[in-house]
């Protein structure tokens, strides 16, 4: 079924007009202040206006890849146990001699 969108395309979502067809092109990001160019990335693109449309699976592993916490060890988290104290039950008190 995949190979049938990639052979034949699929509408432009914000043209109407034209016919998305998969291509691969170059992906910019902005990784802090450093642009990050990716080529041949996968997506769709509109031979009429020229949307865009980014594979989702690309972009899963492409934020996996650019993660600032990708392959270190996650600290372990202590949770922080709430005792639940029985509520004192009171005890009678002796009376007094009068």
């Amino acid at each position: 079924m995949v190979e049938e969108l990639i052979t034949r395309g699929v509408p432009c979502s914000e043209c109407q007009a034209g016919i998305m067809h998969y291509h691969k092109v170059t992906y910019l990001t902005w990784l802090n202040e450093d642009l990050i160019t990716v080529p041949d990335f996968p997506a769709w693109v509109c031979d009429v206006c020229g949307r865009r449309e980014y594979d989702g699976q690309a972009i899963f592993q492409l934020n996996l890849l650019l993660n600032p916490t990708a392959g270190k060890p996650t600290p372990a988290v202590r949770k922080h146990r709430v005792s639940k104290k029985k509520p004192q039950q009171k005890r009678p008190r002796p009376s007094r001699p009068e």
